[in-house]
């Protein structure tokens, strides 16, 4: 049996103006979600965030929402760190 995997991500829109991070069991779902808008009056919806830029995978789903806090907990700043360490374009 195939061991499930949980994504914390971080991301954002075309100007990079505004950021996210989450957490799904399903990266490439999620990502076109944000992309759909499928919830016009959600968060990611109003400012346009449609482009995940950095994640990380974790095995427990209660470890995973814990790292999201942190991350969410963090400046700006660190969040921007995370992204340039994965992904510097």
């Amino acid at each position: 049996m195939k061991e499930k995997q949980y994504y914390i991500y971080i991301a954002t829109n075309k100007r990079h103006a505004t950021v996210y991070v989450g957490v799904t069991n399903d990266l490439f779902r999620r990502e076109y979600q944000h992309k759909s808008k499928i919830d016009k009056n959600s968060f990611t919806a109003k400012y346009n965030i449609d482009t995940i830029v950095y994640y990380e995978v974790c095995n427990d789903i209660k470890i995973a929402i814990t790292r999201e806090k942190q991350i969410k907990a963090g400046s700006r700043k660190k969040k921007i760190e995370f992204i340039e360490k994965m992904n510097p374009e």
